[in-house]
């Protein structure tokens, strides 16, 4: 009921206050048993004495069940609707949507018309005394008739009500919904936030401190607060969205302390791996040295001079990885794993470099001494490699693409090209082979158009790298 309901109710009282006959005879048993004696005669003699028959009674019989039938219907509404503002309750808790603010302006109408029909219940009843003695046929007809009139109005309201109430069916299914998640979510976020404790406790008991991570646990504690002052002050779908960003965050921080244990141990092992790195590069940097004089010694000046510095720069590039290095350790002696982590990867790219700096001397020496010694090897690799190209692109055709027949002609003339300047007393070995492996990149390349003109179905196998 609304803010009114509590007059209906009042005035119902005082007319129980009334009394009847029934009332009547209890207060006469609780009277001292000589002045129930005494008023006996009264009770049965006289203007006090009820006929309990003729036409008189039946109407005030009808009269009466005139009077329980409203009553009943007046309970019913009553009942409806209180049990109607439970629901409009729950939709308006979680549910902002239009549809749901116009079901509860619907409902403030029907409670204004639920308190007017209930007056004019009230009314009835209170304008018709049917336990008088004296009420004579036409005071009860027309008591009947108020109160037939007072059901009826009851009725209607009532039907209309129930109306509206199924009408709220997909809203009220909505709420539910979402109502019947608040309790598991908000008990997950408390869960969440008592994993991640326990986690940090465990990680600290292995002596890591994960300052960071109990810095980001602590500042879930004024969401843990809100989560427990409940939706009734926050809102359904504030608390809900509320505690699934506890969870999220309390899961992270519980992750995160599950793994620092192995974290802290790839760093420790990190450290040692490149530290034995470091050492190797420099053993061999030092024997680049004797690499390079060789590669002088047999080969012109355009083959190797690229590789004078290679010694100086590797040694300079340890020396800033070892520094890195100890960089590294004093951080994951701070436990700070981000800045450890950091550095090694620092560590690790300067040694990646100069591992293929200090490779490239001998792998350079080892690839000229093979082309000195055998060029037709490489003449025909690079040549197979051109003729496979050139097939697919005639495959299925009369004449080559020009898109692809162009660059498989020029790299034919650029292989030519690159033998004939072998000739002479000192050839550049090493121009040769950079011209021959451009060579078949552009064969490769001419390949791999040509299959994904074709939807990737190409004949022959490729060119060769």
């Amino acid at each position: 009921m609304t803010a009114t309901d509590t007059q209906p109710h009042e005035q119902r009282e005082r007319r129980r206050a009334r009394g009847g006959p029934v009332r009547d005879v209890v207060a006469l048993m609780l009277l001292p048993l000589p002045l129930v004696v005494a008023m006996a005669p009264l009770s049965f003699a006289g203007g006090g004495t009820r006929r309990w028959f003729g036409r008189g009674e039946g109407q005030r019989a009808d009269a009466q069940a005139a009077k329980d039938a409203a009553a009943a219907a007046f309970y019913e509404l009553d009942t409806a609707h209180r049990d109607l503002r439970i629901s409009i309750e729950a939709i308006t808790a979680v549910d902002t949507s239009p549809s749901a603010r116009k079901a509860a302006e619907q409902y403030e109408g029907f409670g204004r018309r639920i308190d007017e029909v209930s007056q004019g219940y009230i009314t009835a009843v209170d304008s018709h005394d049917l336990d008088r003695d004296d009420l004579d046929g036409a005071a009860m007809s027309r008591a009947r008739a108020d109160l037939t009139r007072a059901k009826q109005e009851l009725d209607r309201v009532k039907g209309e009500l129930d109306r509206f109430a199924q009408g709220l069916g997909p809203l009220l299914q909505s709420a539910e919904t979402q109502l019947a998640r608040l309790a598991p979510a908000v008990e997950r976020a408390r869960q969440a936030l008592l994993a991640a404790s326990n986690a940090l406790d465990a990680v600290r008991a292995q002596g890591l401190q994960a300052d960071d991570l109990a810095t980001r646990l602590a500042a879930l504690a004024p969401e843990l607060t809100k989560l427990n002052q409940g939706a009734g002050q926050h809102g359904v779908q504030e608390t809900i969205r509320r505690a699934d960003e506890v969870v999220r965050q309390a899961e992270g921080v519980r992750t995160e302390a599950e793994r620092l244990p192995g974290k802290a141990a790839e760093i420790d092992k990190r450290l040692v791996s490149l530290r034995t790195r470091a050492q190797a590069i420099t053993t061999r940097a030092g024997k680049v040295d004797p690499v390079l004089s060789e590669l002088r010694r047999r080969y012109s000046a355009a083959c190797w001079q690229d590789l004078q510095q290679v010694p100086e720069q590797a040694t300079q590039s340890v020396q800033q990885a070892e520094v890195k290095l100890r960089e590294a350790q004093q951080a994951r002696d701070d436990q700070r794993w981000a800045d450890a982590t950091s550095r090694l990867a620092t560590v690790r790219a300067l040694l990646d470099t100069t591992d293929e700096a200090v490779s490239a001397a001998g792998d350079r020496l080892q690839r000229l001494d093979a082309v000195s010694f055998d060029r037709q090897k490489e003449v025909d690799r690079t040549r197979f490699a051109v003729r496979d190209a050139q097939r697919l692109a005639m495959t299925g055709r009369s004449t080559p693409d020009p898109r692809h027949a162009g660059p498989l002609d020029d790299a034919v003339a650029r292989l030519d090209r690159a033998v004939a300047g072998l000739e002479g007393r000192h050839p550049d070995w090493w121009h040769f082979l950079m011209e021959t492996e451009a060579v078949r990149e552009t064969a490769a390349r001419v390949v791999q158009e040509i299959r994904e003109a074709r939807g990737g179905t190409g004949a022959g196998a490729g060119a060769g790298g």
